[in-house]
């Protein structure tokens, strides 16, 4: 395991930033896209999300104080990168996030890199009718496996209401699953 304060230290040092942050790319690429898949859907999306992502890292890397873990501040950075994209294609869809989301479900089926069975899409679908923070929620909980710990320092909040909202998306997804 990698010590964290020397690796952001060789991330903020100019002469060794370039190598340093390829092995952050390493280290993260494949679990922040994932992460950031399950919120905007698309694979196209979440690359264009993921190589946002790491811009930004790149950019302000400088900028981190340290006073989360630094995979929390990578995921908070990809979630609101992700939260960006969906904002921004529904607004110039002139629709709702949510008729947003369903689109993206709906596309599920043609996408090429979408393995999931017909389970797996049932399962999007009641995640994509969950208003936007309690898919956060679900999806770091239930697909990721994040403590709460973790998971309040990624979105900013206290680890009470993540349980309650974890707890209140479980129930409707159920819900939604049962009744199909």
């Amino acid at each position: 395991m990698i010590n964290e304060t020397d690796f952001i230290l060789r991330l903020k040092n100019p002469t060794h930033k370039d190598a340093a942050f390829r092995e952050l790319l390493e280290l993260y690429k494949e679990r922040l896209y994932w992460h950031i898949r399950k919120i905007v859907i698309s694979h196209d999306d979440a690359d264009d999300v993921l190589q946002n992502t790491f811009i930004k890292v790149y950019r302000s890397i400088d900028k981190f104080k340290g006073d989360s873990k630094l995979y929390s501040w990578l995921y908070r950075i990809a979630t609101n990168e992700s939260i960006t994209l969906i904002n921004r294609n529904a607004k110039r869809k002139q629709i709702s996030n949510e008729e947003y989301q369903n689109l993206a479900i709906n596309n599920l089926k043609a996408d090429v890199y979408f393995e999931g069975d017909a389970i797996q899409l049932k399962l999007q679908k009641a995640i994509a009718t969950l208003p936007q923070k309690q898919q956060l929620v679900f999806n770091m909980k239930y697909f990721d496996d994040l403590k709460y710990k973790e998971m309040a320092e990624i979105l900013e909040t206290s680890e009470g209401a993540l349980k309650a909202s974890y707890h209140i998306a479980v129930k409707k997804i159920e819900s939604i699953l049962t009744s199909y």
